[in-house]
């Protein structure tokens, strides 16, 4: 098992380093490296969970496959063969865990769907009986469905925390045409995943997708529906009232808020049980979502 915590490809071209991902730029195409690196509050740990990126690298493949009828996406090619000469002496690091991809213009916005209170929104719901300025229903409780998804978008912060804005606001950032036009995509992107998922076991409780723009065309972009950027709960657990057990980071989240850490650099060291648990629940939504194995 090779664990890849950070790439260092000069050879292939410039390098943007995400919390998780590795980006390098092709011209007119880009090489995503989806490497072992978790972050939980926006910092990312310092202990990598082994195979994760390739868990979401498979993961992501499969939701843009299976949902390329709903909107165009970036996805060119998982096979290192097809990737540009430079890359090819790093068969053994980027077999598994990378993606050629179109360049887009990415939206400066974050397109969150949720169908369950939880989260920010619970908190925000408990306060003022609102999710991101969406007025609901009285008396809903932490984990409860709601009556309808919602399309609740965020900022898209370069550094620190995003933070949930209203549609008038996304509006505003991007023109109203295009914001109506991704919220919904969203919402028929999530209606579809969960009509996958909820036979297989799971519960998308809330999602965020990523837009770009390519010659005027709108593409789905960056990763789809994996356990970072989706809460994914067992549904043979399920039960409103309380906080669910996930196959998501939520995991890493609650050990993490049992330290008392205060959330800021330097992260906490993660036990070897905490690393071994985390990729274990991204095993596990791989395997229930997509009937594979990781080889």
């Amino acid at each position: 098992m090779t664990v890849v915590f950070q790439t260092d490809l000069p050879e292939v071209g410039p390098r943007h380093q995400g919390k998780v991902r590795d980006i390098y730029d092709l011209g007119d195409k880009l090489l995503l490296v989806a490497t072992d690196r978790i972050s939980a509050f926006d910092v990312v740990m310092a202990d990598p969970i082994p195979d994760k990126g390739r868990i979401l690298t498979r993961l992501s493949a499969f939701w843009f496959r299976h949902l390329a009828d709903v909107v165009e996406n970036h996805l060119l090619s998982l096979a290192v063969e097809d990737f540009p000469p430079a890359c090819h002496p790093y068969r053994e690091i980027l077999a598994g865990r990378s993606m050629l991809v179109k360049k887009c213009r990415p939206l400066p916005i974050e397109c969150i769907v949720r169908g369950y209170l939880a989260g920010s929104g619970w908190a925000e719901y408990q306060r003022q009986g609102t999710v991101c300025g969406l007025a609901l229903p009285p008396g809903l409780r932490e984990s409860d469905r709601l009556p309808e998804p919602i399309f609740t978008p965020s900022t898209k912060a370069t550094s620190g925390h995003d933070e949930n804005i209203t549609f008038e606001t996304a509006a505003r950032l991007i023109g109203p045409e295009l914001a109506a036009e991704v919220r919904r995509l969203s919402l028929e992107l999530y209606r579809r995943a969960s009509a996958w998922a909820e036979p297989r076991g799971i519960i998308l409780a809330d999602t965020k997708f990523e837009f770009g723009l390519l010659d005027g065309r709108l593409l789905l972009i960056d990763e789809v529906l994996t356990p970072d950027s989706s809460r994914f709960w067992p549904k043979e657990d399920y039960a409103p009232g309380r906080p669910q057990k996930s196959y998501d980071k939520q995991y890493l989240r609650d050990y993490l808020e049992s330290l008392g850490w205060n959330k800021q650099p330097p992260p906490p060291p993660l036990p070897p049980e905490i690393i071994s648990r985390t990729r274990e629940k991204y095993l596990q939504a791989l395997q229930a979502l997509t009937g594979e194995e990781l080889d």
